[in-house]
């Protein structure tokens, strides 16, 4: 069926396709969003604390306390990517990486992935390196504080409380 491009950037791609839906219904107009693909990093310190991120969102007009995040570049696998983000952005890296899961964005109109792993026993190696869009500030919270944040809707976004949720039921069934 026919596809046509509304609008095309690095950030996103919008396009109109004519759709035949396997019950035999025809589209003739269904927007299909293309966005990078992201990944998401639950970093722990050696002393247990949660590497975190507060960052503004203009979209939402708020400051979001946010997990470490970030898009795949064309020439990454994801925990390429996730190494990177979580060093550029806090400074701090490991080898100890867990994949937690791929999730899909919203998989009733977008082709965007997010691919989370948990990063264990981090440590600050640098400074980080924002890009001129970032201003963001890290932080290191307790395990009780992310909780509470959890509970609280401290943590706004699907795609940093997912991860988390993740993270926390392996935990509470000795899987990780």
């Amino acid at each position: 069926m026919d596809k046509e491009y509304v609008l095309k950037n690095k950030w996103i791609t919008v396009r109109k396709d004519q759709v035949l839906l396997p019950s035999g219904i025809e589209i003739d107009d269904f927007y299909v969003i293309e966005r990078p693909n992201l990944v998401h990093v639950v970093a722990i310190t050696r002393e247990g604390q949660f590497v975190f991120e507060k960052q503004y969102r203009y979209a939402i007009n708020r400051t979001c306390l946010e997990i470490c995040a970030g898009l795949v570049e064309a020439n990454e696998t994801p925990i390429d990517a996730a190494r990177r983000e979580l060093l550029e952005e806090t400074g701090y890296a490991t080898d100890n990486w867990t994949f937690l899961g791929e999730y899909a964005v919203d998989p009733s109109n977008m082709t965007e992935i997010s691919y989370s792993f948990l990063a264990k026993n981090v440590v600050k190696v640098s400074d980080p390196h924002l890009d001129k869009t970032e201003v963001l500030e890290t932080l290191l919270l307790s395990e009780k504080e992310v909780l509470d944040a959890l509970k609280s809707g401290g943590i706004v976004s699907s795609l940093m409380a997912a991860p988390l949720l993740k993270y926390f039921h392996l935990k509470s069934n000795k899987e990780i």
